[in-house]
């Protein structure tokens, strides 16, 4: 697909992933209708990117209906970037009501619930795409993130999924799975180590966005070698990767990638 003139809705496009994809998008003469929970920060995001009529649709994706309105206010968008997420660390028994309803609606199941809608308009057009930001966490299992884990090998088929549904009405569908990224994203907020895994940046995570719209690219994965090598083995190898996952190492990145993230939700009086 040609992005120049499209209309793409992203979503979670405050956080340092998604001002990355808008600003990448916007690079390619697109018109953007950015969505996040933090009205104070849309509309400044909105203003300081290229191009003229960018909207911006204020939405908690963790709130009943939220997805649908969304797409509702958004009007006719070409492309979907589903971006939004949530930490979902953590041991299962840990979890509140409040913490487990929140990770899966946000994670999967909105993603999800927008593309239903979405997906007849795409299909009549002829034209469209949907991106969905999965992770490598999708691909291979690791300590303390089960429930993360679940979200993202569910967001992963499910978009694989509906590209072979998809397939011959010309409405394509990606999957981008990023690894660790610094400066921006749910690693990098923890504050956790990477373990010597190393990691990649927002610019490339937005990068492969762009590719896999222009391509139709099935998925891309972004992130160092070793990274990627290890999701592989991990999701061809599980029995492997679970035990080498349960070693000091592993655990003491799990680890740090959730105490980071639940310090934060104390500090800030959230919970996720």
């Amino acid at each position: 697909m040609r992005l120049e003139g499209k209309t793409v809705l992203v979503t979670g496009a405050t956080g340092g992933l998604g001002r990355a994809i808008a600003s990448a998008l916007a690079e390619r003469d697109t018109t953007l209708v950015l969505s996040s929970r933090k009205d104070e920060e849309l509309r400044p995001l909105a203003e300081s990117l290229p191009g003229d009529g960018h909207r911006t649709v204020i939405a908690d994706l963790a709130v009943d209906g939220a997805a649908e309105r969304l797409v509702n206010e958004a009007g006719d968008v070409d492309v979907l970037v589903a971006n939004a997420g949530v930490s979902g660390t953590g041991r299962l028994e840990d979890f509140t009501e409040d913490q487990l309803r929140r990770t899966l609606r946000v994670n999967l199941e909105a993603p999800i619930r927008m593309a239903r809608l979405l997906v007849p308009p795409m299909i009549e057009r002829g034209d469209g795409h949907l991106v969905f930001i999965a992770s490598l966490a999708g691909k291979a299992a690791s300590p303390h993130t089960s429930l993360y884990n679940a979200t993202k090998f569910g967001l992963r088929g499910f978009g694989l999924g509906l590209r072979t549904d998809l397939a011959r009405d010309r409405v394509g569908v990606s999957v981008v799975s990023p690894g660790f990224v610094r400066e921006a994203g749910l690693f990098a907020r923890s504050g956790a180590s990477d373990g010597g895994l190393g990691t990649t940046t927002p610019q490339r995570v937005a990068a492969a966005v762009v590719r896999a719209i222009e391509r139709n690219a099935a998925e891309l994965a972004v992130g160092p070698l070793r990274q990627r090598a290890l999701a592989h083995i991990g999701l061809a190898a599980p029995g492997l990767s679970a035990r080498v996952q349960s070693g000091g190492a592993a655990r003491r990145i799990a680890g740090g990638v959730d105490a980071g993230h639940r310090g934060r939700a104390t500090a800030s009086g959230r919970t996720q």
